[in-house]
């Protein structure tokens, strides 16, 4: 196959996805990476030739990747994932308002362009966590404990801003990683708790957490994301929505992404097909140990590994 990896300067000597390109191309496909924020492009040639049989983006939000992207789907190439859901996932205002839509369990979301803004949010609602409506990867991420403390979460350029209650969890949120259609749970240290005594790795996957996971990809039609969870009180909730997330301490990763990113070139992945949510299963698969390459992926698709679930 043939197939153009859109890498946003943030990522250009980063392992994950170079290393997947890497690994197509040991498996004999033919991988172009194109980078939208450092070089010349000529968008018109490189779109309307259509020779690639899909177009997979790593960006940072804002970058300049996820327009080269949407023209691409424009014209009727194949995108992984599917631009129109990237879009969705990327501003977390829109996000809320799907997913709660949808009856997905995120928290009640306010938006408004400074934090000092929050003021009228009641104050029962309060603590309130406060981030970027186009961040990721933890940062801008801050608790405001009270009203009084709102002025002094004010930092200058964020753009705008989302408020949610915090949700009371031990200091950990458990992280979802989804190749089309296999998960993988692993805790990491919650952002808000930067100290916190927790044990980060792979974990086993609640049921009710796939479900939720599956029912994500449905409702965005997204094929490779990532969820954070907070398993508060009153259950699960989802407080992120990732598409193209890094797969940190998924085993064997590259090899599972890069047989996920084939498979959807061929199909057209969740946005074409019309995939539903349906419940996540537990594999019959045999293991693959951690660090073990699998062989040529149309031999052994996505085989299953600890803490993984497949719908």
């Amino acid at each position: 196959m043939k197939l153009c990896f859109l890498v946003e300067e943030l990522y250009r000597h980063d392992g994950m996805p170079l290393d997947v390109v890497r690994r197509l191309s040991s498996w004999g496909h033919q991988v172009d990476v194109v980078r939208p924020g450092g070089s010349l492009l000529r968008i018109s040639e490189e779109v309307r030739a259509g020779t690639h049989d899909a177009w997979v983006l790593k960006t940072v939000s804002g970058g300049p990747g996820l327009t080269l992207l949407e023209a691409a789907a424009a014209v009727g190439l194949t995108t992984v994932n599917d631009a129109r859901s990237i879009r969705a996932v990327r501003d977390k205002v829109l996000t809320s308002v799907i997913a709660r839509q949808h009856g997905l369990p995120v928290p009640v979301t306010y938006s408004a362009p400074r934090a000092t803004l929050f003021a009228d949010v009641p104050d029962e609602l309060f603590p309130l966590v406060v981030k970027p409506a186009d961040g990721s990867s933890g940062r801008g991420v801050r608790l405001v404990p009270d009203p009084g403390a709102l002025a002094d979460a004010e930092q200058a350029g964020e753009g705008q801003l989302i408020a949610q209650p915090y949700v009371p969890n031990p200091g950990s949120d458990l992280k979802v990683y989804c190749l089309a259609g296999e998960f993988h749970a692993t805790l990491r240290r919650s952002p808000l708790h930067p100290d916190g005594p927790v044990e980060e790795g792979a974990v086993p996957l609640p049921a009710e957490v796939a479900a939720a996971a599956a029912k994500v990809g449905a409702v965005f039609g997204l094929d490779l994301y990532g969820i954070d969870v907070v398993l508060g009180p009153d259950g699960p909730v989802i407080v992120d929505i990732n598409d193209f997330p890094s797969f940190r301490q998924v085993p064997d990763a590259v090899s599972r992404l890069a047989g996920a990113v084939l498979d959807l070139a061929r199909t057209g992945g969740a946005a074409r097909q019309g995939v539903p949510a349906f419940a996540p299963r537990i594999p019959a698969q045999p293991q693959t140990p951690h660090g073990q390459s699998h062989p040529h992926p149309e031999a052994d698709m996505l085989a299953a590994a600890p803490g993984a679930m497949r719908i």
